[in-house]
């Protein structure tokens, strides 16, 4: 082995290497730990081509006459009965946020990405007794909703997460980005960014060419490809619990 001469000592390369190596790994960790404690995407929806959606932008599909009422900048709902609220015209490529707080633990609730027309009319003519449209579904559910179920079921509540499912419903298809739920019908969210009942939550959704990505508070977490239809209207869902909304913005992209 050759060594290096270091003043009066001599010095083991294979030694400072080592040396080297484990600093530059601790200042590696350091950098990705500070990194991760940062938002990625956290978009608030100002800014050329963002507008806020109001009562004006809306239509209710098959909810109550009070399921939806629009006050003091927010968006309340009941969560009875199940049906959805959609935008009166449908979309295609967007960004769009929302803050959501569920009201009450064990919340239900989502974002309808390209709902589609036949769906949507089926409903408000109340065909098929379904409530819910078939598109993709951003889900918006509270932390005690897995607890509720398994004491309500017996079963094990490993087919849904409660961080943010992206998934397709009725004839729409969806391909789920990983991680996916046992079946591979959902995309899991990678990471667990959902705050409980009473707490503010941020979405921040895109929807390009048929590709859906969700962030939430901050982080991306789950998506999908190829979805069909790639176009349709977007609509907010009530299902059982009330919950609000704020905050809820829109960009058109082309």
């Amino acid at each position: 082995m050759i060594a290096v001469r270091s003043g009066a000592h001599y010095a083991d390369p294979m030694k400072i290497a080592s040396v080297a190596c484990s600093l530059v790994l601790v200042f590696l960790s350091l950098s990705i730990r500070a990194d991760d404690s940062l938002p990625q995407a956290f978009i608030d929806g100002n800014g050329p081509g963002w507008r806020e959606l109001a009562e004006a932008d809306f239509v209710n599909v098959n909810c109550a006459a009070d399921t939806w009422s629009f006050k003091d900048g927010k968006i309340q709902c009941t969560g009875t009965p199940t049906g959805v609220l959609r935008m009166k015209e449908p979309v295609t490529n967007f960004e769009l946020v929302v803050q959501w707080m569920h009201q009450k633990p064990g919340g239900n609730s989502g974002v309808f990405v390209w709902a589609s027309d036949e769906s949507i009319k089926n409903l408000h003519a109340g065909m098929h007794n379904k409530r819910l449209p078939d598109g993709i579904e951003v889900q918006i559910l509270d932390h005690a909703f897995r607890e509720n179920y398994e004491k309500k079921t017996g079963k094990k509540g490993e087919f849904f997460t409660t961080n943010g499912d992206v998934f397709p419903t009725g004839t729409a298809k969806l391909n789920c980005f990983e991680p996916r739920s046992p079946n591979g019908s959902r995309s899991f969210p990678r990471k667990e960014m959902s705050k409980g009942a009473g707490e503010w939550n941020h979405y921040y959704v895109r929807g390009i060419n048929g590709e859906v990505r969700l962030w939430v508070n901050g982080e991306e977490v789950s998506g999908g490809s190829g979805a069909q239809p790639p176009s349709g209207y977007l609509c907010l869902e009530s299902e059982g619990s009330p919950i609000e909304f704020k905050n809820l913005r829109i960009r058109l992209l082309p």
